[in-house]
């Protein structure tokens, strides 16, 4: 066993607030908006009509529930720092996003422009401004709070040393702030040997048999347990049913690595974790799938026409720079392991891999001045929507990889192939979530990546990598 110390973000949902503290701070959220759209509408009808807003107005109360509705689809009443990922702040965003396309396509088709000065389109416009940063500020202030009043957690890990030992690495290089402590190896061959260990001047003591006991002592967040659940005893696993049943927190590591990492690593996984799991919806839902190939085709076709005043320039400033096509193809791994031609903005000097395939590395060489440029904002990528429109491809999904580099990483990744269920994307959860890497352990890390999209696929999901992708390019941190 192992129990671990930790003062990190990832333990948001496991703060140990009291219910009402909580329930307060989501009241005075809500009030929170409803006080910031009425301000907020108030404001606009003044600068467009020089009028007061009219408490009386019903539109109003359904404008403010519409609002209140779509904050609430994406979250950020929920008082998790993070969700798949996305801030409290950029949820609010999403929602304000979402509840303004609602509120349009609703107005539109039901003819109410014009009826009332509140749903007309400049009043609208005008007070979404003020309401986002309004919005935001209050998550933005929330989110401070819980980072400073989070409190200590502590875990039971009952599993192998050295994966728990791996377990606390990975802590460490995602900057987790996380000490695990070795107290009792429970998967050893003799687990009636009774284990002495001096950590900070404390010797902690224990065995199988007094493990109820042991929990008892000391207040914990909860028990993590390793892959090989089945090696438990029948009184082990009583034991923790009792524990679940009492409101004690019981993870397998891939799952807490999933809900807290929003990654799952392929280590931590075995055959009948997928048998029983939940989600990967998208391999087997219909709906899901079709809607996702419907999105795709209407949003590749505008932005290719979109895209053009840009995609013209670029081409002739690739023909400039260096000798060689404006374009490059390359042979990627699609859909069921099918192999496709992908399209790119030639990014590199021609005859680059004369020395045989390469990994690209984020200074590399190979790369001209243009190149370097059209990279950095992921310009290079347009072409690839060519690819989706031809159904080759999804917006966002796993990577595709060369065949070359597949034969490699399939023999040392385990369920490397899974990636492959789903359609490759020109973005996708890796892509935004892990810094720019080329080696065998940078395709282990995006892989634990993709499997959390692909089990988590959402629309929800897709609208929040399409967000941090576009603060990549405008961040300049495109990879």
């Amino acid at each position: 066993m192992f129990y671990s110390k930790q003062r990190s973000k990832y333990l948001s949902t496991l703060l140990m607030y009291s219910r009402t503290s909580r329930m307060i701070i989501v009241c005075l959220l809500v009030v929170g908006d409803v006080i910031g759209l009425l301000v907020c509408f108030n404001l606009a009808l003044q600068i467009r009509v020089s009028e007061t807003l009219d408490l009386r107005t019903p539109i109003l109360y359904g404008l403010i529930a519409m609002y209140l509705f779509g904050l609430y689809l994406t979250d950020t009443y929920k008082l998790n720092r993070e969700v798949s990922g996305v801030r409290l702040s950029e949820r609010a965003v999403i929602g304000i996003l979402v509840t303004i396309v609602g509120v349009t396509c609703g107005i539109y088709f039901t003819g109410l422009w014009g009826s009332e000065p509140i749903v007309g389109r400049s009043v609208l416009l005008i007070s979404v401004c003020p309401f986002s940063i309004w919005a935001v500020s209050s998550r933005m202030i929330v989110d401070r709070w819980l980072r400073a009043n989070q409190q200590i957690g502590r875990f039971l890990v009952l599993g192998n040393y050295q994966k728990v030992v791996d377990f606390r690495r990975e802590h460490r290089r995602l900057n987790f702030r996380t000490e695990f402590v070795p107290f009792f190896d429970y998967f050893a061959e003799d687990t009636s040997v009774e284990r002495n260990l001096e950590i900070g001047g404390n010797t902690l003591l224990d065995t199988v048999d007094n493990f109820d006991s042991t929990w008892k002592q000391q207040y914990w967040s909860g028990i993590l347990i390793d892959g090989a659940e089945r090696n438990l005893s029948e009184q082990m696993i009583r034991e923790l049913m009792d524990m679940r049943l009492k409101g004690v927190y019981v993870y397998s590591i891939a799952d807490f690595c999933e809900q807290f990492w929003q990654k799952i690593p392929p280590k931590y996984i075995q055959d009948d974790w997928f048998a029983f799991t939940s989600g990967f919806n998208i391999l087997h839902n219909r709906i899901k799938v079709k809607l996702k190939q419907a999105i795709d085709l209407v949003v590749a076709g505008v932005m290719l026409i979109v895209t053009l005043p840009i995609t013209i320039p670029v081409a002739i400033a690739i023909k400039l720079n260096s000798k060689g096509p404006i374009f490059y193809s390359q042979v990627r791994t699609g859909l069921n392991g099918k192999k496709f031609r992908v399209h790119k903005f030639r990014s590199m000097y021609q005859n680059a891999e004369a020395r045989g395939i390469q990994w690209a590395t984020e200074k590399d060489p190979r790369i001209t001045p243009v190149g370097s440029f059209i990279r950095l904002t992921r310009i290079d990528e347009l072409p690839q929507l060519w690819n989706v429109f031809k159904g080759e491809m999804s917006l966002i999904g796993p990577r595709p990889e060369r065949p070359e580099f597949d034969l490699q990483l399939r023999e040392e990744i385990p369920y490397y192939d899974v990636r492959y269920l789903v359609k490759p994307g020109i973005t996708g959860w890796a892509q935004v979530c892990y810094p720019y890497g080329a080696s065998v352990e940078d395709a282990y890390q995006k892989v634990a990546y993709d499997l959390y999209y692909i089990k988590n696929y959402s629309i929800f999901l897709d609208l929040a990598i399409a967000i941090k992708t576009l603060r990549v390019v405008v961040l300049g941190k495109g990879r």
